[in-house]
C-alpha cells in the first residue's frame, strides 16, 4: 500500500507537470498569433474562475420567499419547492 500511494503521487506530480508545459504552451501560441480576443480562458480545471482561490466557499443566499402554511423558505435559486411552482411568487415575497 505504501509503494502505491507512493506512486500515485508520483503520477500526480507528473500529471501536474505536464498540464503545466501544456498551458505555457498555450499561452506562447497565444500571444504569438495575438489571439487574446479570440481565446478566452474563463475556467479553470475544476470548474472554478481562471486565477480564482480554488475551493473559496461562497456565504449562504439569504431567503426570498417564503410559504406562509408552512414556514419553509426558498432563495429564489436552484430547483423550485412545490408550494411555489406555478404560483404568483409575488405572494411569497419577504419584506
Amino acid at each position: 500500500m505504501a509503494q502505491r500511494a507512493e506512486l500515485d503521487a508520483k503520477i500526480a506530480a507528473a500529471r501536474k507537470a505536464e498540464i503545466a508545459q501544456v498551458l505555457a504552451q498555450i499561452q506562447q501560441i497565444v500571444d504569438e498569433y495575438d489571439l487574446h480576443e479570440e481565446v478566452k480562458f474563463t475556467r479553470g480545471r475544476r470548474g472554478e474562475p481562471h486565477g480564482s482561490s480554488a475551493g473559496v466557499k461562497r456565504g449562504r443566499v439569504a431567503a426570498r420567499y417564503r410559504d406562509p402554511d408552512s414556514g419553509a423558505t426558498w432563495s429564489g435559486r436552484g430547483k423550485p419547492p412545490a408550494w411555489i411552482v406555478g404560483k404568483d411568487r409575488t405572494e411569497f415575497l419577504i419584506d
